[in-house]
This record gives structure tokens, C-alpha cells and sequence, in this order.
């Protein structure tokens, strides 16, 4: 066999028993979708009036990981840096197969696939909705268009100046998708949780904390089974890049509160009592002390070995992942409507079950098991992808034709 085939079908067992393992959870997902489609949207734990749910919290964090990946692939190319190692392919790859995912969520959440024609024959351009749609779609063809013109680059086949110019533009247009998701909530006044001007900027700086952290995870990972050769120093400098967005996040979400908060007897007081001491508090406090952790470790030198960046940067995603259920919940915790008429079984999810007209004692929202299953097939479909693309892809590090 020849060098270079060897090298366009990499991985051995293991690889092919995630291949298959990805499979078999995704046809499950299938077939509860399928499910999920004859016997209506009744069966998931959304209502009219909680309709957004765990399909679409899973479709912001998983807009928020593929964004941040581009973002970290891309500025060094757009500027001219040294970068950190030959991460670039797998970053952008990582986003795809994220971006791939988050379209997923919201496929399954339309309630049938042929409603998704429907969003742009009657497509409403006033809609932060359709904005988010059209960057999406443009978003997944510009990173594959990024990738492909990477490999060129690799290959001689085009100039530097080729390359500095698609990664400026994948990096503007990663920075707009995350702030075109931020303003379907933030545009909704309605809902006071989510009317905020620093959703926007907020999302980005979650987009990179999650992004970094698992460009972090896959680089570590491939640098121990051989796949990447990857400075050590690399790691190191990604990893404190990684802790100050944490700290540029956790900044953005103190002066949130500070400002919601300072006032007593406000809507604004009311919503940062629903996340501190409410019944989405455990989200925040999970949050808030998975951040501090990471902190330490990727502040301490002596903390900062490889699995501890492992493990910093899981407790970075789950601490984001935590925000974006306080996101989603926190938006229909607090009731907007005032007819006690309104509530009932078809519109509010266990609607007997401490609904009050002031607001909700417990959780407004809990995903039915379906939901679980629906969504584990989506994320195996996003890691089947991530698979074959590392096994089948040209990912791996090759010299420039141009060196």
C-alpha cells in the first residue's frame, strides 16, 4: 500500500467501531424522529407558549462550537500570525460537522421536513429567524470553501494572499452567525430574560470559550494517537487564550446582572433572581463553579498538563452548555401573558404543576425521553461526519509545496 493512501484512510479498530457505534445511534434517532413526526410535536415536552425547547438550546450551542472553531483557524491566516501548529484543517472540519449538527436541531424541531421549503418560500426578511437561516446556510458552503482552498494552499495551488483573504471573510461571517442567533432572542421584548443589547457579544465570547475548548480536546486527542504533530507550546497557548475568554465571558455576564440587578422591584431584578435563587439556579451555580475550575487549571502551570486541559476545557463546554439551558428557560420562566384562560394542558407544559400567572415555582420546561433520543441521533450524525472526515479527509499536516 502506498505512503500516500496510507495516509488518506487513517484510523484502525477503533475508529471503525466509532463508525459503526455513530451509525447505530444515529438510525435510533431515526426511527424516534419518525415517531416523533406520525405522532406530532404533542409527544415532546413543548407547548405553545414554551415552544423552544432542547432541540434548540442544542442548536445554539452547537452554532456557538462550530463558530468559535473557525474563529480559532481562521484569525491567524486573516492576520498574518505564526498561528499555533497546523490545527487549521480539523478546526475547520470540527466546525462543519457542528455546523452540520446545529442545522440538524433545527430540522427536527420544525415537526416535518417539508415545512424547511416553506421557510424560504415565505420567508420573512424582517425575521432575525430568517437572518439566521440564510448566514447558517452561508456560514456551512463558506467553511467548506475555506477547507478546500486550506488544501490547496497546502499544495502550492494558491497564494497567500488567496488564503488570508477566504479566512478574513470565514471569520467575519463566523463572528455574524453567532450574533444573527443572539438577536432571535434579544429582538423578542416580550421576553425580558432574553432583552439584553450584550446577548450579541455574549454569544460570541461563549462561541469562542466552547470553540477553543473543543478544537483543545480533538488536537490533544489526535496529538496522542499520532494523527497531528502539534508543539507542546501550541497546546500551552491555545489553552491561555482559552482562559481569557473565559474571563472576557464571565465579564459579559457580571455586567449583565450588575445592570438587571442593582434596582430591586424591576423586571430586570426579577431575572436575576429567577437565575440565582429560582428554579434555573442549579444551571447558574453549575456554571459558575465548572468556569472557576477551568480557571485554576489553566491558570496554574502546574495544573496545565494535557489532561488537564482535557478536563478544563470539558468543564469550559458543559459550563457553557449550562448557559444556553438558562438562556432557554429563562425565557419562558417568567409568564408574558396575563389571561389565566390561556393556560391549559395544550399550551404550557405541566401546566398544573406550580404555573401561576407571576411565573412558574418550578421548571417551565423538562425534554420528554423522545427528545433525549432524537437528539443523540443528531449528535452521532455530527461524529460520524467528524469520523470520516479525519479517516477519509486530507486533514492531517503536509508540508506546503511553497517551503
Amino acid at each position: 500500500m502506498s505512503k500516500e493512501k496510507t495516509a488518506s484512510r487513517w484510523g484502525g479498530k477503533g475508529v471503525r467501531v466509532g463508525i459503526i457505534a455513530c451509525v447505530i445511534v444515529m438510525v435510533a434517532g431515526i426511527v424516534l424522529w419518525m415517531v416523533q413526526l406520525t405522532g406530532g410535536m404533542i409527544q415532546t415536552g413543548m407547548r405553545n407558549l414554551d415552544a423552544w425547547g432542547l432541540y434548540l438550546t442544542l442548536f445554539m450551542f452547537f452554532v456557538g462550537l462550530s463558530a468559535g472553531g473557525l474563529i480559532i483557524s481562521s484569525i491567524p491566516n486573516a492576520f498574518g500570525m505564526k498561528g499555533f501548529g497546523d490545527i487549521s484543517k480539523v478546526a475547520i472540519w470540527s466546525s462543519v460537522c457542528c455546523t452540520c449538527m446545529a442545522i440538524g436541531f433545527v430540522v427536527v424541531d420544525l415537526g416535518g421536513p417539508l415545512r424547511l421549503w416553506e421557510l424560504f418560500v415565505y420567508s420573512n426578511l424582517s425575521s432575525p429567524l430568517m437572518w439566521d437561516i440564510l448566514v447558517l446556510s452561508i456560514y456551512l458552503v463558506l467553511s467548506l470553501v475555506y477547507l478546500w482552498a486550506y488544501v490547496r494552499y497546502e499544495q502550492g495551488r494558491m497564494k497567500h494572499t488567496g488564503i488570508r483573504f477566504v479566512s478574513a471573510v470565514a471569520l467575519i461571517v463566523a463572528i455574524l452567525v453567532h450574533s444573527v442567533t443572539a438577536w432571535i432572542f434579544s429582538l423578542s421584548p416580550a421576553h425580558e430574560f432574553w432583552h439584553t443589547a450584550l446577548m450579541a457579544p455574549w454569544f460570541v465570547a461563549s462561541a469562542l470559550d466552547c470553540g477553543t475548548a473543543l478544537v483543545l480536546i480533538v488536537v490533544i486527542v489526535l496529538r496522542k494517537v499520532g494523527y497531528l504533530e502539534l508543539d507542546q507550546h501550541n497546546i500551552v497557548n491555545l489553552a491561555k487564550m482559552l482562559a481569557v475568554f473565559v474571563c472576557v465571558d464571565l465579564y459579559f455576564f457580571a455586567c449583565d446582572l450588575l445592570t438587571s440587578g442593582y434596582f430591586g422591584g424591576t423586571d430586570g431584578a426579577e431575572v436575576v433572581a429567577t437565575l440565582t435563587t429560582g428554579s434555573i439556579a442549579p444551571f447558574f451555580w453549575i456554571q459558575m463553579a465548572f468556569m472557576a475550575l477551568a480557571l485554576v487549571i489553566l491558570f496554574v502551570p502546574k495544573l496545565r498538563t494535557n489532561g488537564g486541559v482535557v478536563v478544563a476545557s470539558a468543564l469550559v463546554i458543559a459550563g457553557v452548555f449550562c448557559k444556553r439551558c438558562q438562556i432557554m428557560l429563562g425565557g419562558f420562566q417568567i409568564a408574558n401573558i396575563d389571561f389565566a384562560d390561556t393556560a391549559n394542558a395544550f399550551t404550557i407544559t405541566n401546566w398544573t404543576d406550580g404555573y401561576s400567572l407571576a411565573g412558574y415555582s418550578g421548571l417551565v420546561y423538562w425534554p420528554e425521553p423522545i427528545e433525549f433520543g432524537v437528539s443523540l441521533g443528531v449528535i452521532a450524525l455530527g461524529a460520524l461526519f467528524l469520523l470520516l472526515g479525519l479517516r477519509y479527509l486530507p486533514l492531517r499536516q503536509a508540508k506546503r509545496v511553497s517551503e
